[in-house]
């Protein structure tokens, strides 16, 4: 029966390497804004008129992105704990021989909402660094 419930854990672990994985994107893309935010914060000091008007939308919209991705990073890890939960249910099932089916299966779609949303989250994150690196029309020269 420990045989059967390990390759019943199996889904839920392959889950959780994916999860891992977007973890992973995720950090990474975090560490590059921050940096950015830090140079713009540097130049802000010595920018006025126009070109500080610029800057400051460049770092409201950086710190928008930096919430989204704290936030999704934040959601993966809440998620990544529910796929460990359910992981320990299935286990805690078969040794102590109780019917806790219902309680895996919550905690895993739980684990895979949260999943959906961080990706989400992601997704507009996305789309809020695709608009702030168009190239202004006036170097198209339409």
């Amino acid at each position: 029966m420990i045989a059967q419930t390990i390759q019943l854990a199996l889904a839920p672990v392959f889950v959780l390497v994916a999860v891992g994985n977007i973890l992973n994107l995720l950090s990474s893309r975090l560490g590059r804004v921050v940096d950015r935010s830090r140079k713009l914060q540097e130049k802000h000091v010595h920018v006025e008129g126009r070109d500080r008007d610029e800057l400051v939308a460049e770092i409201r919209m950086i710190d928008r992105r930096i919430f989204l991705i704290t936030r999704a990073i934040r959601l993966m890890v809440i998620s990544g704990l529910f796929i460990g939960t359910t992981v320990a249910v299935l286990f805690l099932e078969e040794l102590v021989k109780l019917n806790l089916q219902r309680v895996a299966a919550a905690t895993f779609l739980i684990a895979v909402g949260l999943l959906m949303w961080a990706l989400v989250l992601f997704l507009r994150e996305t789309q809020v660094s695709a608009q702030q690196l168009r190239i202004p029309r006036m170097y198209l020269e339409l």
